[in-house]
């Protein structure tokens, strides 16, 4: 079956479907076996520690796939010192460059001239339509149910999809609780032109930074296993429950201040749970979607495997 949407066209991929840009666990092996399975694979800019090590990551993930391949600026977490690292995405001509956490203007400003398609991460209505007014290229869609930092509304994917597919001109990616082909078809049916996944992709061999621990924690968790930690400073995200988040809930209730926080949300002490698997001292971003997870699929298995399942589905429903 053909795949042909508005973001296959965009992007020039086979498949509808991008890898989120999870922090300090996308890099360029994860980002070149999804691009080469006929998605699109990212790497993540900010979790690296200098524009030098982003060209080095950039040239490796050139060096395993000849496919588009994007690039993910996380800049809400990282304050201002992203510029040099925006410049070298331009520089090297970066196909696609995905925005989350913060305002895209000044990115936009500084990529004025490049050929990327730029992407931004939206959890409201009013942001997909102020991305749009800036110049993206698309927004993605992450609803209540995903993993990492949300909206603060508390809407879900169901609801707010079609809300944004109904408020903007541009190509609109639905995220947040998709994991399978069910979940890619009801994107579709919600009027999304491809899909974004976060989570689902962690249970991958090639994400090889995250530990065995943090991957069996998704296989064994529930939907209901997942927890929203900074909603007290108005930054709520989603995380796998442990022993250190039920810590977080604990400091929030009684001191709901950052600097009180701020060890307890740090990017050390994410590291210690999704590198070392230490339960006690660190957290694991994960979405709602872990209640579908089962097992540790090659990128490329999994993909296929949701081609199959969303191919069943359309022939179902005569598509």
């Amino acid at each position: 079956m053909k795949w042909q949407t508005k973001v296959t066209d965009l992007l020039q991929i086979q498949y509808p479907i991008i890898q989120g840009g999870l922090a300090y666990l996308a890099y360029s092996e994860l980002a070149a076996a999804v691009s080469n399975a006929g998605a699109l694979g990212q790497i993540t800019a900010m979790s690296l520690p200098s524009p030098e090590a982003l060209k080095e990551e950039i040239k490796k993930v050139r060096e395993m796939t000849d496919r588009p391949f994007g690039v993910n600026f996380a800049i809400g977490m990282h304050g201002k010192g992203y510029e040099k690292m925006i410049e070298v995405a331009g520089e090297m001509d970066v196909p696609v460059v995905t925005i989350t956490g913060g305002n895209p203007a000044p990115i936009f400003d500084i990529l004025k001239d490049a050929s990327c398609k730029k992407l931004v991460l939206v959890a409201a209505k009013r942001q997909a339509q102020k991305a749009e007014q800036l110049g993206a290229d698309a927004v993605m869609v992450v609803g209540q149910e995903g993993g990492g930092h949300l909206g603060r509304d508390d809407v879900g994917t169901m609801v707010l999809v079609p809300q944004v597919v109904d408020s903007v001109s541009i190509p609109v990616i639905a995220s947040g609780g998709i994991g399978d082909g069910r979940g890619w078809m009801a994107a579709h049916a919600l009027g999304a032109e491809g899909i974004e996944m976060g989570t689902r992709f962690i249970a991958t061999k090639e994400c090889v930074h995250a530990s065995l621990a943090y991957k069996q924690a998704l296989i064994e968790s529930e939907e209901t296993d997942t927890t929203i930690i900074k909603r007290s400073i108005g930054a709520p995200a989603r995380v796998i429950s442990n022993a250190f988040t039920d810590e977080i809930l604990e400091v929030e209730q009684k001191t709901p201040t950052y600097e009180a926080l701020k060890s307890y949300i740090s990017g050390e002490a994410n590291k210690n749970f999704i590198y070392g698997g230490d339960a006690t001292k660190g957290y694991g971003w994960a979405g709602q979607v872990t209640g579908l997870i089962q097992d540790v699929p090659s990128a490329g298995e999994l993909i296929q495997r949701m081609v199959v399942q969303a191919e069943k589905i359309r022939l179902k429903w005569g598509q």
